[in-house]
């Protein structure tokens, strides 16, 4: 989705276990990324999350999740986890590729617990804030012009 006020692309990440909410700004290059795999939208040659989940395999290696590990001076970090001949291999990454790579290579988005204490939206009620209903209505109620082109 598109945030509003700054016009910058956000992707929301959803607890699977609560109604806990977490957005991060990515630029508009990553959120297409994303918005395609999403979408299944091929594109006509390998984009460069293509290339890396192409090299990834060719490599003998598999992306087993990614972790988005701490945000520091209000930018997030992340790691890749990949397993390659039997050994644990991590490779720091922005928040937005490794999203747009773990949607390539099906595999689970993790969020550290601190980083989702500090940077979640909405509980289930349980700290101050927009609730997950208010973040829900606020999210239905945004039009096409607040969304611009990309389909998230």
């Amino acid at each position: 989705m598109m945030d509003p006020s700054t016009n910058m692309p956000i992707v929301m990440l959803k607890d699977v276990a609560s109604e806990t909410v977490m957005p991060i700004w990515v630029g508009i290059f990553e959120a297409n990324a994303i918005a395609n795999e999403i979408e299944k939208m091929p594109a006509l040659r390998p984009m460069t999350h293509d290339l890396t989940r192409n090299l990834i395999r060719h490599l003998n290696a598999r992306l087993e999740r990614v972790v988005i590990t701490e945000i520091k001076d209000d930018t997030f970090h992340a790691v890749l986890c990949l397993n390659q001949g039997g050994e644990p291999v991590m490779i720091d990454a922005r928040p937005s590729d490794a999203i747009a790579l773990a949607l390539r290579a099906d595999c689970p988005i993790f969020v550290a617990e601190q980083v989702m204490q500090s940077a979640k939206l909405s509980t289930s009620g349980t700290t101050e804030g927009p609730t997950a209903e208010q973040l829900r209505g606020w999210l239905e109620g945004l039009n096409d012009e607040d969304l611009g082109h990309y389909k998230m």
